[in-house]
């Protein structure tokens, strides 16, 4: 879904707004409770919180938090190559953990997926609870896209 057009207040460009719905990941949960996984908005990719959940909105990794940390950065992952980038594209994330005995866990997946230089900002909150108490880690992210 893109939308292009005019600004009705002030006759200006709007940016180019595309909601990201790849295939691979959880789209029809996201849409029953009226959010998006992820937007472009010209060359920013703005990536919803991500779980571990997987195509058909099985929990991955029940009281794992690696495997559930895997999954959700496959999600961030196929969200970001869907609008047209890659891992390198990835500039901030934000990681909740319910506990913090998780974060080496959490480390160990980012070593995968995040190597210097190209590293992200990002912000660790430890939370009492996510939307389900069988979420442990979930992870949001914004891309910055080069080139198109």
């Amino acid at each position: 879904m893109t939308s292009t057009g005019i600004d009705a207040a002030g006759g200006k460009q709007r940016p180019r707004r595309e909601q990201i719905t790849p295939p691979g990941i959880d789209n029809a949960s996201a849409a029953s409770l009226s959010y998006a996984n992820g937007i472009r908005t010209d060359n920013i990719v703005w990536i919803a919180g991500q779980v571990a959940r997987d195509a058909e909105g099985n929990l991955v990794g029940p009281d794992d938090p690696e495997a559930q940390a895997i999954q959700c950065f496959e999600n961030v992952k196929a969200i970001a190559e869907a609008a047209g980038g890659t891992m390198e594209d990835v500039v901030r994330c934000t990681f909740y953990i319910t506990d913090r005995a998780y974060r080496p866990a959490l480390t160990a997946a980012r070593a995968r997926y995040f190597r210097a230089p190209l590293l992200p900002t990002s912000t660790l909150l430890i939370v009492s609870g996510l939307a389900l108490p069988e979420y442990l880690i979930e992870i949001e992210a914004v891309a910055v896209l080069t080139g198109d």
